[in-house]
């Protein structure tokens, strides 16, 4: 019997499927222009004649601003929709990225890269718009199509840059001419997204949070529980100032330094102190029971997808260096081996959402964490003896479990709560980024063996931890704001 698509991905006619392919696309284009500089990173250093630690800062802001952005954005979409939100995301990082190719000093780049990072969070938006296009038995592949195929605009951006750059363009400004062309194109799909995308299916209705600011929870030991697993966010943005402060890279004086330490800590009370206005109604009200969920799902996915994204965020960082230093290979192997890595995203995203739809989200999650842990223990014990096409292969296939986790967290988050799904999103995306932060701090201490062996562990955590999850099973109660009870499907 032949293979049959889950999907009809090519009939442009079907609204779920034509919706699918403006929010992936929409996704592509945030990361393309959120990776637009990597590449470019050494015809930027010379015509801005940039040091290296000011080239290293650009890769802790790229990311420090999405961390507290996932959350927001997640508060944002759930509120306001799917459609408004990501049109203005893209119209405005457009915007940023004209002012990056603008840009004549370092520090015009660095606030510009650092506003940049907002990008990075419109992954969550589609997790949201997806999961309302498409029922239960067929999220989990919808939201693998959408993040891997989308994920690939960062891949793409790698290798076509310098391409753009210097056989398109060419000449000393030919990176800024690039860089701009990608903003033009966030800009210009902005008014295309938002005129042909709708946050709903017609007819139904798009069920929004009760309060705004923090995740409603359904217990007091949630809330309590809520509260910690929060924390960590906020801890990494110290360990990002800290690396830019006197005592690390030293781009940003003691002064500014103590201030940023300021700031993270107004944000760190705010974003609790809001989280207990939503949920204090918990010290005297008790939530039916049809209408509870467990926020231990939440957690979960959040260490499972800090093991797998972030770890895949790190390891992109460090395997050209790597390989270089191990097998003496050329640049553009190199580059090769990096980009590798990240394309697998194409069909592992996607296989891993497929296949949690047909067998069980909890128990395939819990084999790509199991099979990714080898993997990683695996390449800890990579040496110049391998061979590079031993280590080539074991590279590739713990990239595929790795990548297919990731499919298989996003499969459960949209059955959790419906009307919380982008905040659930980017509660998750952003312990994503918390995770491949901690472990390039880990990596600046320690040798890549230690390394992969570190992201063994934290592999190792998550695979225990899933061994909790609780499979989605039957519906989930949902309110409008005119207070009519909708059952939503789950399995």
């Amino acid at each position: 019997m032949a293979f049959r698509f889950p999907l009809p991905l090519l009939n442009w006619q079907e609204p779920r499927i034509r919706t699918l392919h403006y929010t992936w696309m929409a996704f592509f284009i945030t990361f393309l222009i959120w990776f637009a500089h990597v590449s470019l990173m050494p015809m930027i250093k010379e015509t801005m004649m940039l040091t290296d630690n000011q080239v290293k800062a650009f890769l802790i802001l790229n990311v420090a601003l999405t961390i507290p952005a996932r959350i927001l954005i997640g508060i944002l979409v759930d509120k306001y929709g799917p459609r408004r939100s990501y049109s203005l995301l893209l119209l405005i990082c457009g915007f940023l990225c004209l002012g990056f190719a603008a840009a004549q000093t370092f520090e015009q780049l660095a606030v510009m890269r650092f506003l940049l990072g907002f990008t990075g969070a419109g992954f969550v938006i589609g997790i949201r718009l997806v999961s309302e296009w498409f029922p239960a038995r067929e999220v989990g592949i919808a939201e693998g199509i959408y993040g891997g195929w989308g994920n690939f605009g960062a891949a793409v951006a790698k290798i076509s840059m310098p391409i753009i750059a210097v056989s398109v363009f060419g000449g000393e400004f030919g990176w800024r001419y690039a860089i701009a062309l990608t903003g033009v194109l966030a800009i210009l799909y902005s008014g295309v997204f938002y005129h042909n995308v709708r946050d709903t299916p017609k007819g139904a209705t798009y069920f929004k949070p009760k309060k705004t600011g923090g995740l409603e929870v359904t217990s007091k030991g949630d809330l309590v529980f809520y509260m910690l697993v929060n924390l960590p966010i906020y801890l990494i943005l110290y360990v990002l100032a800290w690396r830019l402060s006197p005592t690390g890279l030293d781009i940003i004086s003691q002064t500014f330094t103590e201030a940023c330490y300021g700031i993270i800590t107004f944000l760190m009370v705010w974003q609790s102190w809001k989280i207990w206005q939503v949920n204090r109604h918990l010290m005297t009200e008790v939530i039916p029971s049809t209408q509870r969920y467990k926020f231990k799902q939440v957690a979960i996915l959040n260490l499972a997808y800090m093991a797998c994204f972030g770890s895949e965020i790190a390891v992109v960082s460090m395997l050209p260096m790597f390989y270089g230093e191990t097998f003496g290979l050329t640049p553009a192997m190199l580059g090769l081996m990096a980009g590798s890595f990240t394309i697998m995203n194409l069909v592992a995203r996607p296989a891993g959402g497929l296949i949690s739809d047909r067998i069980g989200r909890r128990k395939v999650l819990m084999a790509c964490l199991a099979i990714q842990t080898a993997g990683y223990a695996l390449l800890s014990q990579v040496n110049a003896g391998w061979g590079i096409a031993l280590a080539v292969v074991v590279t590739l296939g713990t990239s595929v479990f790795v990548q297919a986790a990731c499919g298989a967290v996003y499969s459960v988050v949209p059955l959790i709560q419906r009307r919380m799904t982008g905040q659930i999103a980017g509660m998750a995306g952003a312990y994503g980024n918390v995770g491949g932060v901690f472990l390039l701090t880990v990596l600046s201490f320690v040798s890549p063996m230690t390394f992969f062996f570190v992201i063994a562990g934290l592999s190792a955590v998550a695979f225990a931890a899933a061994h909790f999850l609780d499979e989605p099973r039957g519906h989930i109660v949902e309110v409008d704001e005119d207070g009519n009870v909708q059952m939503i499907a789950v399995s």
